[in-house]
């Protein structure tokens, strides 16, 4: 039987269809291959050159009814009211682009808006600070890429600090929030007013805790284990932030009654920034106000302190 050949045109055809293929599925390796390359160089761009995640707002939530302090945002330490010295705290950070007040309380606006605050009315519905800052980003006319929730209640809070959590939350893509901690003094071990936390060895956050965590089988405090305290501040993607009322409750969040718990329960990360001070949270004991108005005076007494030397100095040049 004869065996049927190609002829010269039919092979060098066949060669030339071959070929063009290849070279199609080469061209598209290498413009895959090339675009990849782009998109990482311009991820790598935004992240050098801190575009990413750079538009940040800080929002303080602050409500006037509390089952255990009300009206605290009002009270005065040293003539001022305790949500003015935490806006004014805040407004040192150098990572905020803007700062707002959100809340349901005309007392609150009133007097926010009196010190110079820019005031976002929200809802008398919102279960929790998380969800008044959502419903405040969403009201604002500029939208922002982290939202930073700052609890009213923090006239001492560190610039520093609200910088630390906004660094750690940028240097992260695959993280949707970011928190503090500091180290836990021994006799908050089983404060359950004290949150503890644990984190991973890249600094994600593992679990918060009411209780002491780690837990030893001996049921005491362990004086050479660095226990960490969680501080009641945040930072949040706001697409994340979009959609975290959305979420259900979880049973870990709703057993320790911790909020951020219902981040890790439904599987998303969270950067944790480790904090040597400590910010120090108010409370309705006279101590602590006390303490406070302490602290605020060493504080005004620094400023004033400052602001005379600066006279001082300007004086003597001019001579």
């Amino acid at each position: 039987m004869p065996i049927c050949t190609p002829s010269s045109s039919d092979s060098s055809s066949g060669s030339s269809s071959v070929s063009t293929k290849s070279w199609i599925i080469h061209g598209l390796a290498v413009g895959a291959a090339t675009a990849v390359a782009l998109g990482a160089h311009v991820y790598l761009y935004y992240r050098r050159s801190g575009r990413f995640r750079s538009r940040v707002v800080g929002i303080i939530p602050a409500r006037f009814a509390s089952s255990r302090f009300q009206g605290k945002p009002l009270v005065h330490i040293l003539g001022k009211p305790m949500i003015q010295r935490t806006w004014e705290r805040a407004k040192m950070a150098s990572s905020l682009d803007h700062i707002v007040v959100a809340t349901d309380d005309d007392k609150i606006a009133e007097c926010c808006r009196g010190f110079g605050a820019d005031v976002i009315m929200t809802s008398e519905s919102c279960r929790n600070g998380t969800e008044r800052c959502n419903e405040a980003h969403q009201k604002l006319g500029k939208k922002y890429d982290i939202v930073v929730n700052i609890q009213g209640d923090e006239p001492l809070i560190e610039p520093e600090i609200i910088d630390g959590i906004v660094k750690a939350l940028q240097a992260t893509p695959d993280a949707v929030f970011s928190t503090a901690v500091t180290s836990l003094k021994s006799e908050d071990a089983f404060d359950p007013n004290r949150v503890k936390c644990v984190v991973d060895n890249r600094g994600y956050a593992i679990y918060f805790s009411r209780g002491l965590i780690p837990f030893n089988k001996s049921g005491k405090v362990n004086p050479q284990f660095p226990y960490l305290l969680h501080l009641g501040i945040q930072s949040l993607d706001s697409k994340f932030l979009e959609i975290y009322p959305e979420l259900p409750p979880t049973p870990l969040q709703l057993e320790e009654d911790l909020e951020q718990l219902k981040v890790l329960e439904n599987g998303y990360k969270m950067k944790v920034a480790i904090r040597i001070s400590v910010m120090i949270p108010f409370t309705d004991s006279l101590f602590s106000s006390q303490f406070f108005i302490f602290l605020c005076t060493c504080q005004d007494l620094a400023t004033e302190f400052r602001c005379h030397l600066n006279k001082f100095c300007t004086s003597n040049l001019k001579r």
